[in-house]
């Protein structure tokens, strides 16, 4: 080789070109943005909470009739709005479901599982209920007297309920937000798609696109839920003052002791029992879902992240999206176990009538038997209606209780919630389908973070990317 040849000849290659002198001094990088910190979803419904009850305080001491109005119409706004997807929703869902489950294995013995918890627990919450009652006597020395009360428009009754779930048309359910004849309908569109295979395909393609476009309009709902609790806590109060609380003391702190027992107590240790899981890491993972169903006061509202958060704890989507949606209707260990027991102790003893074990079993019987009564966003008021009138008290007793609803029913829905998704937990665990690792590693995380673009928990594929819960293999059968 030459001693002229330059290294790049050597090798075969060209010279790199010599960098070209800079005309001018260098740019100056551009400045970075200083980002605002992100304030968790907890902490503005929290912010939204304090906010509500001193704008609510403050109308109401200074008898200031527009702040008043304006905290009313806030929170009417934010309810009409969880009230406007119900309907869809739920026909979608249940509908969806149905469909779906033709992709699980033992299908028939995970419905007849479900129920069977969805009953067990429900027994136990009411058991709750009455023992509570029972001891703390919560009509007793509240100053309210049976002239307080007043019937409510619409009462409960075993007739109606039974023949009101078969619609007299498609469009009335819905123009009249009946749930439970919603319910029958999607659940026999559902059987008949099944039924019909192939031809049924387009169909649910449709289901499922409408159901993901439900979803995302009530995420963007969600996520006014600070300012709506602003609204509905600030109306409370400025609608009934801090006096009430004092009548109904009692009988709101065994609700909340009930719910409270019902949510720290049962659901772990069937968690810790039955299901062989962390409780600790199940309220992790499932915390988003109650914090929302406390702050909108509804389980079908709450219904699409309860499922999300259900399926982040390693629920096979194709199961969570039949179960959560059936609990959203059906499983209400707050409204209609523990709060229907409480309810009837109070009202007897303010219209000083004594029951006795039979009534109690038939309040017990009532609660398990008649939940689907509650589904819906008022559907305390129809339960409670139903129990009174089967053990035959006065249903102006339902008037007495109207008036600190509100403030119950936050407590009661979070338990709903909860409840809704331990029990798709607890079977999946038994029948062998629970993902254990995805439950393992599931993590506490802001609601914001679970509104994704993809993944709405309604289709029959792969999990939605982030979303931590991977499927598992085919079930292998449990014996029984």
């Amino acid at each position: 080789m030459s001693s002229n040849t330059s290294p790049h000849e050597a090798a075969g290659t060209s010279p790199e070109p010599a960098p070209e002198p800079s005309s001018g001094p260098p740019a100056a990088p551009e400045p970075r943005r200083a980002r605002l910190p992100r304030v968790p979803f907890w902490a503005q419904v929290l912010l939204g909470l304090v906010l509500g009850v001193l704008l609510g305080w403050a109308a109401r001491a200074t008898g200031a009739e527009w702040l008043g109005a304006t905290l009313d119409r806030i929170g009417g706004t934010f309810v009409q709005l969880l009230k406007l997807a119900v309907g869809p929703l739920v026909f979608f869902a249940i509908a969806v479901s149905v469909t779906n489950l033709r992709n699980v294995s033992n299908a028939a013995r995970l419905a007849a599982r479900t129920l069977l918890w969805f009953a067990a627990t429900s027994l136990i919450a009411v058991s709750i209920g009455l023992a509570i009652g029972l001891l703390t006597n919560p009509g007793a020395g509240t100053g309210l007297t049976p002239e307080d009360g007043s019937r409510p428009e619409d009462t409960g009754s075993w007739l109606d309920f039974l023949t009101g779930i078969i619609p007299n048309d498609v469009v009335t359910p819905f123009t009249e937000l009946n749930v439970l004849q919603i319910v029958f309908l999607a659940a026999v569109t559902g059987i008949a798609a099944l039924r019909l295979g192939a031809r049924a395909e387009a169909l649910l393609s449709f289901g499922e696109a409408a159901l993901a476009l439900l979803q995302k309009a009530l995420w963007w709902v969600i996520r006014l839920a600070p300012l709506g609790t602003l609204g509905l806590i600030g109306n409370a109060i400025n609608e009934y003052g801090w006096g009430l609380l004092g009548q109904y003391a009692t009988f709101t702190a065994d609700v909340y002791i009930g719910c409270l027992l019902v949510l720290f107590g049962v659901y772990p240790l069937l968690l810790a029992t039955v299901a062989r899981v962390s409780p600790l890491r199940f309220f992790r993972g499932a915390w988003p879902a109650i914090q929302l169903g406390f702050v909108s006061r509804s389980s079908v509202g709450t219904m699409p992240l309860t499922q999300k958060v259900t399926e982040r704890l390693g629920v096979p989507r194709e199961y969570a999206s039949f179960a959560v949606p059936l609990g959203a209707t059906t499983k209400m260990d707050g409204c209609a176990a523990v709060y229907p027991a409480l309810a009837a102790i109070f009202v007897a003893e303010i219209f000083g009538i004594s029951l006795g074990v039979g009534d109690y079993l038939l309040i017990a019987f009532v609660s398990v038997v008649g939940s689907a009564a509650t589904a819906g966003l008022t559907g305390a008021v129809v339960m409670t209606t139903l129990t009174l009138s089967t053990l035959g008290l006065p249903l102006e007793g339902v008037g007495l209780l109207l008036a600190i609803d509100p403030i119950l029913d936050m407590m009661r829905t979070a338990t709903n919630v909860a409840g809704q998704a331990v029990i798709p937990v607890l079977v999946a665990a038994r029948e062998r389908i629970l993902d254990r690792e995805a439950f393992d590693s599931a993590r506490g995380f802001d609601i914001t973070d679970l509104d994704e673009d993809t993944g709405t928990g309604t289709g029959t594929g792969d999990a939605a990317e982030g979303s931590g819960a991977r499927r598992p293999a085919d079930p292998a059968p449990v014996p029984a």
